[in-house]
């Protein structure tokens, strides 16, 4: 029965909160939520989300909730809008990928108005939080992480615990690195295979059952494959605050990122060409271009 397993409150329903959010109410949360956007505050109530006139609101309906937010500006926001107004002893699970300075300093104004926040970011798109296909890098007190595990396994399929607050962060900086760099190689090796006069379809086959598969090239290529760009699972305009974040990350650590570095010049690119509401796959476009690849 919807509500049966208890209340959680979801502040943030675009993509990924909203999946979040979605699929905790029809795995029998109460779900109460909040955003600004009109258009998902009408998707959240035809999700049977409560929707509710602030973050505190939110929280005061349900002591455990999770942010999903796009900026640190955001979230900031929402934390002194819960220390000022929400009952005491609020658990919030941040899920965003933001600096780590900001979620470092969000902790601390709600630990300072008596609330325990944990550092939860998730790994995949937003195809995969549709299909509860997302991971949790939790972070924090272990025991709030350990009250939380039917709230996560309700919207993902795994969920970790990392140990002190913002290892989920850095867990999460070092996995989208990865992303970044498997979406770029993906395109790259889908247009020299379609250069070479190989089918699409062909290609994706044969190297999702070889040694060069990745999730990304699984998750991508066939967007690619059907220049299949909108609506984005991740746009590049969003995916630049998470570069750009990982780009501070690693330079603040004196890491060299060689290859992380190398895609920055093809995501600038696909946002020079208007693409910014487009999936991080559209950088296809951008390599069919510099190979002179002309598709129907």
């Amino acid at each position: 029965m919807a509500g049966s397993k208890g209340r959680v409150g979801v502040i943030g329903l675009g993509t990924m909160g909203g999946a979040v959010a979605r699929n905790l109410a029809e795995r029998g949360w109460t779900v109460f939520g909040y955003d600004v956007s009109p258009q998902r505050i009408d998707e959240a109530r035809s999700a049977r989300v409560q929707v509710v006139d602030s973050p505190a609101a939110v929280a005061a309906e349900a002591e455990s909730v999770l942010t999903s937010l796009p900026s640190a500006a955001a979230l900031h926001d929402v934390v002194r809008q819960i220390a000022e107004r929400a009952p005491g002893g609020r658990v919030v699970a941040e899920l965003s990928t933001l600096a780590l300075e900001d979620k470092m300093r969000a902790e601390a104004t709600l630990r300072a108005a008596g609330h325990v926040m944990l550092d939860c970011p998730l790994s995949g798109t937003g195809a995969q939080a549709a299909n509860r296909d997302l991971v949790v890098y939790a972070s924090g007190d272990s025991e709030r992480i350990s009250a939380l595990h039917d709230v996560f396994m309700d919207f993902g399929r795994s969920a970790s615990d990392v140990g002190a607050f913002g290892n989920g962060t850095k867990m999460k900086f070092v996995a989208n690195l990865l992303v970044a760099i498997n979406n770029v190689a993906s395109a790259e090796a889908m247009v020299l295979g379609m250069k070479a006069g190989l089918p699409p379809q062909q290609i994706i086959e044969l190297v999702s059952a070889g040694a060069g598969n990745s999730r990304i090239f699984e998750l991508r290529a066939p967007l690619m494959a059907e220049q299949r760009y909108e609506p984005a699972t991740m746009s590049i305009g969003l995916w630049q605050k998470d570069m750009r974040v990982i780009d501070e990350f690693a330079r603040q650590l004196g890491c060299p990122t060689p290859l992380f570095t190398a895609t920055e010049s093809v995501y600038r690119a696909a946002l020079a060409n208007g693409q910014e509401s487009q999936d991080t796959a559209s950088v296809c476009t951008v390599l069919e271009n510099m190979a002179g690849l002309q598709r129907s």
